[in-house]
């Protein structure tokens, strides 16, 4: 059967460049109501980690050390009467915490890329439909299927057709409906029930969540039409999507598909050093060097259209350790990093993202962020000065530099003034 994740096979090709796994962080439950408070719109990028099926029970589902990648955006909506994977921003504006949806990509799909499934609480915790919130205590296996009932109740696969050699292995009288539903648990619904998870927020506004919506949904489309989707680990594989996904709203540049073998085998996306990238690019540009951050194509693009830029309050991580006390999945789980195995870089990024309560906290984020931006807006010079340190002084360069400088610093302002008034909040707490 095709793996539900990454391969088992996608270990031997990242032990190429080595792997290594930091132990797993300890991070404190976030506030979502008023994390959504401050921040209604955003994008929740996770690297999961293998799914280790204990035998006995259901489809023998396990993957390898590569893991999978999931992506959940706030404020977006399952289209329920489309009869196929299709999502639209919600009617609410502001959306609710958790009113929105999370998507998977899985090789068992053959006509489509991706599909969502609605809630956040369902989507990474299987939490019921009664509105209890985070992960379970317990996954028994009255719970497992309870969670599969209100997939298949929710349509999260409506209009979703399988490859052939995914009903290989189901039981004979069985409904290859409900195969399908028991093969994707664990990976595109209720990811919690089975994996780890590593997670990264990245605060949108609502016209750039609607770019990422036309994006997605696009993607889909010649799925749709009668294009037979195959999966692959380095030219196209789960973390691709969300990375692209990403890109439509200017975080950063487009990861192509479907590359060359050669060239895609040592640079591809994976969904563990995918975390730790985004977690830098959304917390650690270099504001204080407008120059620098003109010359990158996506931050350029970023501040002139959309007066954003990708480093901003709110990017915080989180982890989350799958269901602890679990009938159904072993809970010892690994997934590794793309890494160098002598400088360890990426291992070394990510226990320093967990030691810093700024990555983490919100407080801390936002109090971060308002002594950068005084320090961005002190060290401000004029803008002849910041002309002559470009190398290419064509007039029609010098006069979009200009234009960027300016809303580079309205950018700057807005955002300071946005924090001040984020921390004077009632419900604001000191920052550890």
């Amino acid at each position: 059967m095709r793996s539900g994740g990454w391969f088992a096979g996608v270990a031997m090709t990242m032990a190429l460049a080595g792997c290594v796994s930091a132990p797993r962080p300890v991070v404190p439950e976030s506030d979502e109501a008023r994390y959504t408070a401050l921040f209604p719109y955003y994008a929740e990028a996770c690297a999961v980690s293998q799914i280790l099926k204990k035998p006995g029970f259901g489809a023998d589902i396990r993957g390898g050390p590569g893991g999978h990648a999931v992506l959940y955006l706030n404020g977006v909506c399952r289209v329920r009467d489309a009869s196929y994977p299709t999502v639209a921003l919600c009617d609410a504006d502001p959306p609710q915490p958790g009113q929105g949806v999370g998507l998977s990509v899985n090789a068992h799909y053959q006509n489509a890329e991706w599909v969502a499934t609605e809630g956040r609480a369902f989507f990474f915790d299987g939490a019921p439909g009664d509105g209890a919130p985070g992960p379970l205590a317990r996954l028994t296996r009255l719970a497992y299927r309870r969670a599969q009932q209100q997939a298949e109740a929710q349509g999260v696969l409506d209009g979703v057709v399988f490859h052939d050699d995914v009903f290989d292995d189901m039981p004979p009288g069985m409904a290859r409906r409900d195969w399908m539903y028991e093969v994707s648990i664990g990976t595109d619904y209720a990811v919690g029930f089975a994996r780890d998870r590593y997670c990264a927020r990245v605060p949108l506004d609502r016209a750039r969540m609607a770019r990422v919506v036309a994006f997605l949904n696009d993607l889909n489309a010649p799925y749709k039409a009668g294009q037979v989707f195959e999966w692959n680990v380095v030219r196209n594989n789960c973390s691709h999507m969300i990375h692209n996904a990403l890109s439509a709203a200017d975080i950063w540049d487009v990861w192509e598909p479907e590359r060359f073998i050669l060239f895609a085998a040592f640079d591809f996306p994976v969904p563990k050093n995918e975390f730790v990238n985004l977690m830098g690019r959304t917390n650690d540009l270099a504001l204080d060097d407008p120059a620098a951050l003109y010359a990158d194509p996506a931050t350029r693009e970023a501040v002139l259209a959309d007066g954003a830029l990708p480093s901003a309050p709110g990017a915080l991580a989180e982890f989350r350790p799958v269901v602890q006390d679990n009938e159904v999945y072993d809970t010892d789980l690994s997934l590794i990093f793309y890494d160098d195995p002598i400088t360890a870089r990426y291992e070394r990024r990510l226990r320093a993202i967990f030691a810093e309560p700024r990555y983490v906290d919100l407080d801390a984020n936002l109090h971060y962020f308002s002594a950068l931006y005084r320090r961005v807006q002190a060290r401000r010079e004029p803008i002849d000065r910041y002309l002559d340190t470009l190398s290419n002084s064509t007039d029609p360069d010098r006069q979009r530099a200009a234009l960027f400088y300016q809303r580079f610093y309205q950018a700057i302002d807005r955002s300071s003034a946005a924090v001040a008034a984020d921390l004077a909040r009632p419900d604001s707490r000191q920052a550890r």
